[in-house]
């Protein structure tokens, strides 16, 4: 199965696709940013925002999608910012037929490096093993894309094996 997991944000959103072998190894069939410029209307960096997410799911057709919630912040003009293009990111996975998945930043790093609290070079450092990279995936967005995909290919396994 092709998973695309994506990190949400209005400047940069992270894409990352893995895929998952009939031996159950991960791959990572590709990852990135999705960059906005800045100083452009907000309503054009969303428009590019779903045009540039409609050309990657075109190119690669997943199977499944696993979008970050959207956590607390303390800065409200951020969090706005996120939840908008958080919308603009489900509303271009609905149109292309995917139904998102979606996971907490700890559940994420639960699944990746087996500890909520893990910090960012850990999750990193485990995304490359699970994925044998070479080189720690970057930038942060795009690793944490991976890793959304990782987790969500983790819990798909684990609720076929439970059968819930």
């Amino acid at each position: 199965m092709l998973v695309l997991g994506v990190d949400p944000g209005t400047a940069t959103t992270g894409y990352g696709l893995v895929t998952e072998t009939d031996q159950g190894d991960l791959i990572a069939v590709d990852f990135g940013v999705i960059s906005t410029p800045a100083g452009i209307p907000l309503a054009d960096r969303l428009l590019a925002l779903h045009l540039k997410l409609t050309e990657i799911l075109q190119l690669h057709c997943p199977q499944s999608c696993a979008v970050e919630k959207l956590f607390f912040q303390r800065n409200v003009a951020t969090a706005m910012a996120v939840g908008e293009a958080r919308g603009v990111i489900l509303l271009t996975l609905a149109k292309a037929g995917l139904i998102p998945f979606e996971y907490t930043p700890m559940e994420v790093k639960m699944a990746v490096a087996g500890f909520g609290a893990a910090d960012k070079r850990q999750v990193q450092q485990m995304t490359k093993i699970l994925l044998g990279l070479q080189e720690l995936p970057r930038p942060d967005d795009a690793a944490d894309a991976l890793a959304l995909a990782i987790c969500h290919l983790h819990s798909a396994r684990m609720k076929a094996l439970t059968g819930s």
